[in-house]
């Protein structure tokens, strides 16, 4: 049979802290109270703190082994007991109520959480366990009080909330618009794809071009950060993908065709410039950063999408863009565009090539007696005639080539056509007169054609010529007319 001494010596040699404790005294006090009615102990403990103060004076130490002073850095037992007050302090109330609650109400043994300090003040993170030994279950006189220290794990864990709440910050705060998604049905659907023979991705979307709508219904959108929701003007993430259909359409299927051809050839992280839309229905011009997560390139299960808003961007490219072909003043095209347009028609055609050279009469002695500002004012007012008369005839295109010059290029074109547009325009100028009372407006007009790129030098020339002739005519009646009068 195993001794007594065996059992110290197993007491004393255990790799965790033990203590060996006498509750005599407060299974004597909660008697105590009971027979002066109270039920409730909880209630009676938070009713005056002093009460559980009192419990804890109850418990007597008997013995602890060698791993409890060696756990709170005592030299002795004698040095522990005396030094208690130092091991359990800070703010114990919450856990002796829960404690002292389940001794109340029966439990003869219970595990919790708890905060010691060992002598030299180090903070030791505990799991207590609590336990009334055989046959002392009446006077509760023998308990086993069991400590482990779980100080490295609840730093460890404590760490690593902190990384995942820091990560989780980052995430929901960043200022661009990050999506957590689920390619794995996508994998699948193309690895069948790929099982089933084809090699050619290509050509199979091009055959197929209802996979990539299967595709895009496999992704599942796992998370969303809040800049997302502000971008797609969604008041939450449930609104945002519930309605996702609204987010990606028209020409999203293009671009996304051409992200399932790099997945294809093994390109997993992509960037790409794509458009999304609000839920509003306003147009997002979209810089796209897409990326497998490391770790997950075998299933496509997470996937980081990184959204940043350049329609502002793209506003002023387009701005700056048109500012390069463009006249700022009449808003027709402006002479660079006419000579690259020229040089185009020159090289491909289409003939016949009608030019007609346009000269705004009368712009100096507007500026000089008027001012340059009612001067350009009959500027816009040709550019508006201009405009109106060429429509939107393609491939028409009028240009301002210098202070009051205009042309017009008609490739595929005869001379009939420019016929036609010269009076559209003297018609337009007409009407225009009559809504702009005082300064008329009158342009100079000169047509000529030709069949090919050798002529074309010839034919500026002539049309030149000709709307010079047009504008010696223009002078010479209004020298006729002023004599009139």
């Amino acid at each position: 049979m195993t001794s007594s001494t065996d059992f110290e010596l197993l007491f004393d040699s255990a790799p965790i802290s033990l203590w060996l404790e006498d509750y005599s005294a407060l299974k004597d006090l909660f008697d105590q109270w009971r027979t002066q009615g109270v039920t409730d102990l909880e209630a009676h403990l938070r009713a005056d703190p002093a009460r559980a103060a009192q419990c804890s004076q109850c418990y007597q130490v008997l013995r602890v082994n060698q791993q409890t002073l060696r756990l709170f850095g005592a030299s002795s037992q004698e040095e522990l007991i005396t030094r208690l007050p130092e091991v359990f302090r800070g703010d114990m109330f919450e856990r002796m109520v829960s404690e002292l609650c389940q001794m109340w109400n029966g439990a003869l043994e219970f595990s919790s959480q708890s905060v010691n300090y060992a002598l030299d003040g180090r903070r030791l993170d505990v799991q207590i366990h609590v336990r009334i030994l055989q046959g002392h279950e009446a006077r509760w006189d023998r308990v086993m009080v069991s400590l482990q220290d779980m100080t490295t794990h609840t730093q460890a864990r404590q760490l690593l909330e902190r990384s995942e709440k820091h990560a989780r910050n980052l995430f929901d705060l960043s200022p661009v618009s990050l999506w957590v998604e689920d390619f794995s049905g996508v994998k699948r659907l193309m690895d069948d794809v790929r099982y089933s023979g084809v090699q050619d991705f290509r050509v199979f979307l091009s055959v197929h071009p209802e996979f990539v709508g299967r595709c895009m219904e496999q992704i599942r959108v796992l998370d969303v950060n809040q800049h997302t929701l502000e971008m797609f003007a969604a008041t939450n993430r449930a609104d945002l993908l519930s309605k996702l259909d609204l987010v990606f359409k028209g020409e999203m299927g293009v671009s996304f065709a051409d992200q399932l051809l790099d997945l294809w050839n093994g390109k997993t992280m992509q960037t790409r410039e794509v458009v999304n839309y609000s839920l509003s229905g306003e147009l997002i011009n979209i810089h796209m950063q897409f990326a497998v997560m490391p770790g997950h390139e075998a299933d496509w299960d997470m996937v980081l999408v990184s959204l940043v808003d350049i329609t502002a961007r793209k506003k002023a490219e387009a701005y700056l863009e048109y500012l390069g072909k463009h006249d700022a003043l009449t808003r027709l095209r402006n002479r660079a565009f006419y000579v690259e347009e020229l040089n185009r028609i020159s090289r491909k055609g289409p003939w016949p090539l009608s030019i007609v050279a346009m000269d705004l009469n009368g712009l100096k002695a507007v500026n000089d007696t008027q001012g340059h500002a009612a001067g350009d004012a009959m500027l816009r007012r040709a550019g508006e005639v201009l405009a109106k008369a060429a429509g939107d005839q393609q491939p028409l295109c009028i240009a301002r080539i210098g202070g009051d010059e205009f042309v017009a290029l008609m490739p595929g074109s005869d001379e009939r056509a420019a016929l036609g547009l010269r009076e559209r325009i003297e018609s337009i100028l007409e009407l225009n007169n009559q809504f702009y009372p005082g300064q008329k407006l009158s342009l100079a007009i000169g047509i000529a054609s030709c069949h090919s790129a050798a002529e074309v030098e010839s034919t500026i020339h002539a049309a030149d010529q000709a709307m010079f002739e047009a504008k010696t005519r223009y002078y010479e009646l209004a020298q006729l007319e002023r004599r009139r009068n």
